[in-house]
């Protein structure tokens, strides 16, 4: 089955060609520029960077395969940025009114669940499905865990109360990742994750400890404001020259708080719910010290985890959109 894919939800135009679970063709094209001295993602500019690019992502993916073999239409419908992802949409019925094609609506976190099991060439050891799984979705405006219990099935069993951990303050419509404002506040600049994650390895991540929202409560909710706040307020007691000298050590700090927030709740996850394969997804789930911290944790419960198999599957991307069609068509 061949699925044309795309993905609006953000601030990336992404189109993929899947055959069934296998990835042949995906192009992408990132706004990071566009919206980096803004600090965020601003809507009304994402839109319009969507649709002057839309048309070319589109052709420029099609140029492995001709529309008139397409099966189907995967589109992101949500969750996201409104205006972005209206022009994905409008552009999926625009196609399939022309072209004959059907449209398969995709809820973006499930796509990044199947990102989990995208493959790019028959060459790559083929994953098996083995439910039930928990899934913990990272991205930069959710977080989740989810039990995901057959194809298309899922239960959320636990998110973000405020901030995800992808998410921190909605100084503009889009909110910031939460490392991103940790990496604003720290002076780093925008986007700041994969700067926090860089400086952190250099860091001593016990210098200053941050507090672990939520960590004593039974449910398997998430909260990051107070981590948030927490860094804002102790940064206003410290001189500028401390800052700069401990920058590499709060940078550690903090990223240490936001991952063992999640390694707390998944624990409690895989305990409650008695399953111990892992499905890891979402931007934040690129980080390599989280992928060792989890692997850790998933070893101590006697269990396996999961991650996405290609490294541009981790952000929002239309290919892992395409792979979820597949299983919904």
């Amino acid at each position: 089955m061949l699925i044309l894919a795309i993905d609006t939800s953000c601030d990336e135009t992404s189109v993929a060609i899947t055959e069934d679970r296998k990835i042949i063709a995906h192009s992408i094209y990132s706004q990071v520029l566009i919206h980096k001295k803004w600090g965020g993602v601003v809507p009304t500019l994402a839109k319009r960077a969507h649709e002057e690019r839309i048309d070319w992502v589109i052709e420029e993916t099609l140029k492995k395969l001709k529309i008139e073999k397409i099966d189907y239409i995967a589109v992101t419908y949500g969750p996201g940025l409104a205006p972005a992802l209206e022009v994905g949409v409008n552009k999926a019925k625009t196609l399939a009114k022309k072209y004959g094609k059907k449209i398969i609506p995709i809820n973006h976190m499930e796509g990044h669940i199947y990102s989990c099991f995208a493959q790019n060439s028959k060459a790559n050891p083929q994953r098996t499905f083995d439910f039930p799984y928990i899934a913990l979705l990272i991205s930069g405006g959710h977080t989740q865990l989810v039990l995901f219990t057959d194809h298309i099935a899922y239960q959320i069993i636990g998110e973000t109360i405020d901030d995800a951990a992808g998410e921190a303050q909605a100084l503009l419509p889009k909110a910031y990742q939460a490392l991103d404002k940790a990496a604003k506040m720290l002076g780093l600049g925008y986007p700041g994750g994969a700067v926090i994650e860089r400086l952190a390895q250099k860091g001593n991540p016990r210098y200053h400890l941050f507090p672990r929202p939520l960590s004593w409560s039974k449910d398997l909710n998430f909260s990051f404001s107070g981590l948030k706040t927490s860094l804002f307020y102790h940064l206003k007691t410290i001189s500028e020259s401390e800052k700069d000298t401990h920058l590499e050590d709060f940078a550690s700090s903090f990223q240490e708080a936001v991952f063992e927030s999640l390694l707390i709740k998944l624990e409690k996850a895989i305990q409650r719910w008695g399953v111990n394969r892992i499905l890891v997804a979402g931007g934040v789930g690129a980080n390599v010290y989280l992928r060792k911290k989890i692997r850790r944790l998933a070893k101590k419960m006697s269990g396996h985890v999961f991650f996405p198999p290609f490294s541009y599957l981790y952000g929002d991307n239309a290919g892992m959109i395409g792979v979820a069609g597949y299983f919904k068509a």
